[in-house]
């Protein structure tokens, strides 16, 4: 059986074509299928349980989505639902499905997957060993399971298809494999599962693995042991280069790919071009794992932070920021401990020379003249005050603060007054580990919303 998947975007709230969403729809797709955050954005979205992208973009998008399917009569799913999948996630788009229903006036069966975790249960399967360590994880304890402000496990392909058995109009899940969302209905009806885990793939990031990336929109269809990757947009072409290349795409191994339940192998993988703008890809294979497991991820509250731009121009100053900033945060950071009466270990003080190495720092390869560069003074400290303390005694170093002793004081530029922004709470990821499961939905929930606008 045939089974068309509609990937308007890599992410719900990064645009999409709306040109090339019609024609999608043209396809008679058998679902829309969207992605709704990863872990890109940094550690700080799960900490706080929070969507990277603005309500109102998200409500704009998922809007017209909601009226794309009404129109075609199928299946709306959303999978890492708020950038983050957090339960509070969940909530947050199941009350914008429900405001743009009511707007709409449709009559919706929605079904939510949540995937939170709460510590307790994390430390009780870690007692009891079904907790392992993927390559570099961080070292895993109860007290840094508690320290956790959020935890969640990513679902794959058997917790939406048992959402999908419910016959929904609309499934918002929580943190899920950007793959799962795709591969789910393909799978459910019979497709090959290496030609449905590899098809998703491709299509995970919607119109990336084309010629035109920000057009978004593409079909991907699935026909039994193959798929074929088509842009819906006029400009946008998939060739075997750009169809095959995007297994390098945040995949440690070109060919392997890892998932709920086992792995995809597309080494001995086929790639034809069908025509210009069409690419068929066969030969995938999918191994099926002895064990069932699932990644979890974890934020934990580390400190707060605050930062401060200064602004160099002078030629002498830009030519060596490198020993300015060297020299500041020697003397500054004496003087912070002295001042306040706290340890070396009770802060971090960064100095970034914005402009020169500020990505790369001592790795940096190109070598290149600049005439003005930023120094961003980042602090972080156990808590705001403190931070916020600490960067008003870096102040006056980052504006008068001279290379040698017997030269005039100079004077920088803040661009903003006053110069200290506090950043707040900052979050790092503190766990990396698959968590082993004696049945798919053993740490999932799934709930049934009916909303009927005719009552």
């Amino acid at each position: 059986m045939k089974t068309r998947v509609l990937v308007p975007s890599g992410a719900l709230g990064l645009t999409y074509d709306l040109k090339a969403l019609e024609k999608g729809l043209e396809k008679r797709p058998d679902i829309i299928a969207i992605d709704g955050g990863s872990t890109d954005s940094g550690p700080s979205y799960l900490g706080q349980g929070i969507s990277k992208y603005s309500r109102e973009s998200t409500k704009t998008e998922w809007k017209v989505l909601m009226e794309a399917r009404a129109r075609a009569n199928i299946p709306l799913l959303i999978g890492t639902a708020g950038t983050c999948g957090t339960d509070s996630a969940v909530d947050w788009l199941l009350d914008i499905t429900r405001e743009i229903a009511k707007d709409l006036n449709q009559s919706l069966k929605i079904v939510t997957i949540k995937c939170s975790q709460p510590s307790p249960k994390i430390i009780a399967f870690l007692k009891s060993g079904k907790i392992k360590a993927l390559s570099n994880a961080p070292k895993i304890s109860k007290s840094k399971i508690r320290g956790c402000r959020n935890i969640v496990a990513l679902a794959g392909v058997e917790q939406i298809i048992e959402a999908l058995n419910e016959k929904p109009d609309i499934v918002i899940a929580g943190r899920t494999t950007d793959t799962a969302v795709i591969a789910a209905l393909p799978i459910l009806r019979g497709i090959d599962a290496g030609a449905a885990w590899h098809g998703a793939k491709i299509a995970e990031c919607g119109a990336l693995c084309t010629t035109h990336p920000m057009s978004g929109v593409i079909i991907v269809e699935f026909c039994g042991d193959h798929f074929i990757i088509e842009p819906m947009a006029k400009t946008a072409k998939a060739t075997v280069n750009t169809v095959s290349a995007h297994m390098l795409y945040e995949n440690s191994d070109p060919h392997i790919l890892y998932e709920p339940g086992g792995h995809l192998d597309t080494s001995t993988a086929i790639y034809t071009a069908l025509n210009e703008r069409k690419v068929s890809v066969s030969g995938s294979k999918w191994y099926k794992a002895p064990t069932y497991n699932v990644k979890i991820e974890g934020a934990e509250l580390v400190g707060f932070q605050t930062i401060a731009l200064v602004l160099l121009r002078d030629t002498k100053y830009v030519k060596n920021a490198e020993k300015w900033t060297c020299d500041i945060k020697s003397k500054c950071s004496k003087s912070i401990k002295e001042k306040l009466k706290i340890d070396y270990t009770d802060f971090s003080l960064e100095l970034r020379i914005i402009g020169k190495n500020a990505c790369f720092g001592k790795l940096e390869v190109k070598k290149s003249e600049v005439h003005e560069v930023g120094v961003l003074g980042v602090v972080t400290a156990k808590t705001q005050p403190l931070a916020n303390e600490i960067a008003q005694i870096l102040n006056p170093f980052l504006l008068h603060h001279p290379l040698t002793e017997d030269e005039p004081l100079p004077t920088f530029a803040f661009p903003f007054s006053p110069a200290e922004i506090s950043r707040g709470p900052l979050y790092s990821f503190s766990l990396n580990h698959v968590l082993e499961l004696t049945n798919p939905m053993e740490v999932f929930s799934m709930d049934i919303y009916v909303n009927d606008q005719s009552s």
